[in-house]
C-alpha cells in the first residue's frame, strides 16, 4: 500500500526520539487530515508511551478533518482523496502508493479548492486543469478562519533550500524556476526606484 519496507526503516528514528521535535512542530499548528481520526489515533498512541504524562494531538494543536467537510459539502457522494481528486480536477497521476509526501501535497490542493481558499502559491501557476478549476471555484477566503502559523526556515533549512536550488540550476537548463521568479522580482522592484 505505501511501498515502505523493513530495511528501510530501520535505520530511521524511533518516535520518542524526535517526539519533542514533532510536538515543537506542531504546537499551535493546524492539522489538516483526510480521515483525521485514523492517523490521529496512532499519533495519539504514540504519545501516550512518552513517559511522562498523556498528551493528545488534539491538546497540542488543531485538527481538521477534511474527509468530515467533504461529506458535509457533498453529502451522498464518494469523498476518498481520488475521488475528491476527479471532482476538483487535481491531478494525482503520480499516486501509485499511499506516500505521506505526496498526498499532503495532493490533500493541500483539494482543500484549498474545497474551502475557496488560495488556489496557488504564485500567480498563473499549475497546470491548465487546475487553472480551470481554480477559476470555476468560488475563491472567497473565510473571514472566521485562524490566522496560519508563520514558521520561519532555521540556518540549516534555508542553506538545505539554497543547495536544492544550486542541485536544480545545474539539472535544469533554465535554471530554478524559484530564482527566476527572485530575480524578476527584484529586477520589477529595481526598475520601479526612482
Amino acid at each position: 500500500m505505501h511501498g515502505i519496507s523493513s530495511e528501510f526503516l530501520a535505520d530511521k528514528p524511533k518516535f520518542a526520539e524526535i517526539s519533542d521535535e514533532v510536538i515543537e512542530f506542531l504546537s499551535g499548528a493546524e492539522l489538516i487530515i483526510h480521515n483525521a481520526p485514523f492517523d490521529v489515533a496512532f499519533l495519539d498512541h504514540e504519545l501516550a508511551r512518552l513517559p511522562g504524562g498523556r498528551t493528545l494531538i488534539a491538546d497540542i494543536c488543531t485538527v481538521t478533518d477534511s474527509l468530515a467537510l467533504a461529506r458535509h459539502k457533498h453529502p451522498g457522494q464518494k469523498n476518498s482523496l481520488d475521488a475528491l481528486c476527479r471532482r476538483y480536477q487535481v491531478d494525482n497521476s503520480a499516486r501509485t502508493l499511499h506516500g505521506a509526501l505526496l498526498d499532503a501535497e495532493i490533500l493541500a490542493d483539494v482543500f484549498l479548492l474545497m474551502t475557496g481558499g488560495q488556489t496557488a502559491l504564485f500567480a498563473g501557476a499549475g497546470h491548465d486543469a487546475d487553472r480551470r478549476a481554480r477559476e470555476d471555484a468560488d475563491l472567497q477566503i473565510d473571514a472566521d478562519r485562524s490566522p496560519l502559523k508563520v514558521i520561519t526556515a532555521s540556518v540549516e533549512e534555508a542553506s538545505a533550500h539554497e543547495d536544492w536550488l544550486d542541485l536544480l540550476d545545474h539539472k535544469s537548463g533554465e535554471g530554478a524556476a524559484w530564482r527566476r521568479r527572485e530575480q524578476a522580482e527584484a529586477e520589477r522592484r529595481q526598475s520601479s526606484d526612482p
